[in-house]
This record gives C-alpha cells, structure tokens and sequence, in this order.
C-alpha cells in the first residue's frame, strides 16, 4: 500500500504518484485510467502537457472517488502574474473537470512567479486548492520566495535521481518545511541509468529491478515520486516498492553515483533558460 506524508499544511499526499508528462491527449485517457486501477492516486499533470482534458476524463470515468484522488497540475511561463495565473487555474480546472485542485503548481522560476503566487495563496485561502508550490526551484529562489510571501510552498517538484542527489537542496527544504517530489526519478534512463551495476547488483539481492530500488531510494529518504509509463506491466512494477527496505550500505553505495549535475534540465544555464522560452514561441512535447 502506498505510503502517505503530511505536507506542512496538514494535508496528506501519496508518496508515489504517476505523472503524464508526454503522453498523447489521444492516449492519456486510456494510459491514467490504467494506473488508476493499477492502485495509482496521485496524478500529476501541467497545462503545457496539453493533455489535462484527457486527464479530467480519466478521473471521472475511472469508479473512484474524487476525494480519494490527489489531482496536481502547473501554470507554465506565460501564465505567470496575479491576473494571467488566477485565469489559468480557472482554465485548467475547467479542462480537467474539477470542482477544486490537490495542489497547483509554479512550473518554472521564471516570470512574475511572485504575482502568480499571490494568486494562488488567494485561491489556496479560498479553499479552491488544497496544497501549493514550486517546480525546479534552485535553494536560492526557494529561500527567496520563502523569505517573501505569507504562505510557505508545500512542495518543490525538483529533478532527483541517483545521477543528481542534491543533497543540499534537500537540507533547505528540510530547514523550510518543503516537501520535495521528484519527477523524472529515472532520468529517463539517460547515462546509463538503469545500467549502473551498483543499482544491478542491490537490485539482485532484494529480488527487484534497478527501477524499483531507484523509487524506493528516494521514497526512503521522505522525497516523493512520479514515475511515468504507459505499459501496465510497468506501472505495476513501479507500484511494487513497499514490501522491502534498503539498508545503509545500499544507501551508501548510491550516494556514490551522485554526478551532481542535472541530466534533464538545468534552469541556471543560459542555453536552457533559452530553450525553455523557447518553447512557448513552438510548444512541441519536451523536457519540461
């Protein structure tokens, strides 16, 4: 059974989720229904993955229970500010089909996040969302925000996997009452990933895949996960992590593949910060 977690608001969130980042509006219905009877409650979504309606119909039609799903979704760049965000919301709610949102999103650091934030401590205070926070969120801009507005973010949705622990970022995290969620948790299997023989040989002695103690790696560590997959056996196995335990010598030995740098997406570089803008001149599914 999936393991929750207290957020600093009081509210509890699954630790393991299942996200829908670059799945096909034709096949989101299909593939979220799927996790949904596979034992999935956290379904994490953005308005730029162009499939929230997809998502809305899944949830409706799936047979449980809407308080017993924990719905996210993300405003990206371009509806940032106070009044962009609040019309934003409005229309992600509508295309999702929801009364209210599990938690609402900052995507980037970029823009007027600071206005889009009033927003949604506004929408927060009127009970229309019941958990907010950030996306890619550097400790830097975190303690910033932090140190800026009334309400602290519940959640910061970071890059995290064994190739790029940051360990830092969690201690600040830790120190604010922020929760951390990694997305991506397989770096999409770049570098390598599932090929390491340190994730290889823990993964033989539990009788589990390297994918299974890559979730469970970071789960233990109180760090929330969103694996995606469109294959029911996948899902299945993503799901199957909390039957065992990693002892501190397995921890020890995937500490020590930690590159300490981003695989994915890195928003302090220049080119990337780039390409993020440009994304919404030419708004094609990528790593977002």
């Amino acid at each position: 059974m999936i393991e929750k977690i207290k957020l600093n608001n009081g509210i509890e969130m699954p630790m393991e989720g299942f996200g829908v980042f670059q799945i096909p509006e034709e096949d989101c219905e299909q593939v979220v229904r799927n996790a949904i009877a596979e034992g999935y409650r956290l379904i994490d979504t953005a308005s730029s993955y162009q499939n929230e309606e997809a998502v809305g119909r899944a949830i409706r039609s799936c047979g449980v229970l809407r308080e017993d799903l924990f719905i996210t979704t993300k405003a990206y760049i371009q509806q940032m500010g106070y009044e962009d965000t609040k019309v934003a919301f409005e229309e992600s709610l509508k295309k999702l089909g929801l009364e209210y949102l599990d938690l609402y999103l900052v995507h980037m650091p970029f823009g007027d996040y600071y206005g889009s934030w009033r927003a949604m401590e506004d929408l927060y205070k009127e009970g229309k969302i019941r958990a907010i926070g950030v996306c890619n969120f550097y400790p830097d801009r975190l303690l910033d925000l932090c140190y800026n507005v009334e309400i602290t973010p519940q959640i910061n949705q970071i890059e995290r996997h064994p190739h790029y622990q940051r360990k830092e970022d969690l201690e600040i995290m830790n120190e604010l009452g922020v929760q951390p969620q990694a997305w991506a948790p397989f770096a999409e299997g770049l570098k390598g990933m599932f090929n390491e023989p340190v994730l290889k040989e823990i993964a033989e002695k539990y009788g589990k895949t390297p994918a299974q103690i890559i979730l469970r790696w970071n789960v233990q560590q109180g760090v929330i996960v969103i694996p995606k997959s469109v294959h029911k056996e996948r899902m299945r196995e993503n799901l199957n992590i909390w039957d065992f335990e990693l002892d501190d010598a397995d921890m020890e030995q995937i500490a020590g593949l930690d590159k300490d740098c981003p695989s994915m997406l890195d928003t302090r570089k220049i080119s990337e910060i780039r390409r993020v803008y440009d994304y919404l001149n030419n708004p094609v599914l990528t790593s977002l």
